[in-house]
């Protein structure tokens, strides 16, 4: 297949600053890496949490290391719609008037008036890449997905370019669930426009 890319299905989760990862494990508390993630230094992690709001709440939510200099919490549509949370589209960290949440740890509580988000559909890709691939840092393109029973090409998939990544998209599990996306591994063909 020309111009594959591993599709990568990313469930919710939640990324912490270490104020709120004391605030919710105690003080003193690291993240603990259980899995390392396709893109490099980045990590699941052993500690989970409970995100609340103001339908429901769901429970042992993967935190992903390391920490981050805001916190942000990344749900699918209907993970949003099911805890009764406005979050909109957005690529990661652009959480500027997006939904608040309530975290909840084994110690202690993080009230979050804005910080979840629905993560935009993107492709990680080293400068390397983009040129292979003719395309630019922001571009904006579509994914063919092929699979045996519902294959889809995905449209507003937001390139991101740096040497710190690692090729492969990531969608969420409402978009591999509409494409039917089998276990293991799923690859994407890039489509300009």
């Amino acid at each position: 297949m020309a111009n594959k890319i591993l599709v990568e299905t990313s469930a919710r989760h939640v990324h912490v600053t270490k104020e709120d990862l004391e605030t919710l494990f105690g003080a003193g508390a690291a993240l603990t890496n259980k899995k390392n993630l396709s893109q490099p230094g980045q990590f699941a992690c052993e500690e989970r949490v409970k995100v609340v709001g103001p339908k429901s709440e769901m429970a042992g939510v993967s935190i992903l290391g390391p920490e981050r200099p805001a916190t942000q919490v990344e749900i699918s549509l209907t993970d949003a719609r099911k805890l009764g949370i406005d979050a909109p589209i957005r690529e990661s960290g652009d959480t500027a008037g997006s939904g608040g949440c309530k975290l909840v740890g084994p110690c202690g509580e993080v009230e979050l008036k804005e910080g979840v988000i629905v993560a935009k559909r993107h492709i990680h890709m080293t400068p390397e890449d983009a040129a292979s691939f003719h395309v630019a840092d922001k571009e904006v393109v579509a994914v063919k997905i092929n699979t045996p029973e519902r294959s889809l090409t995905l449209g507003d998939v937001v390139v991101r370019v740096s040497p710190k990544f690692a090729l492969a998209m990531h969608i969420d599990t409402d978009e591999s669930n509409a494409a039917a996306c089998p276990r293991g591994e799923v690859y994407g063909e890039l489509v300009k426009g």
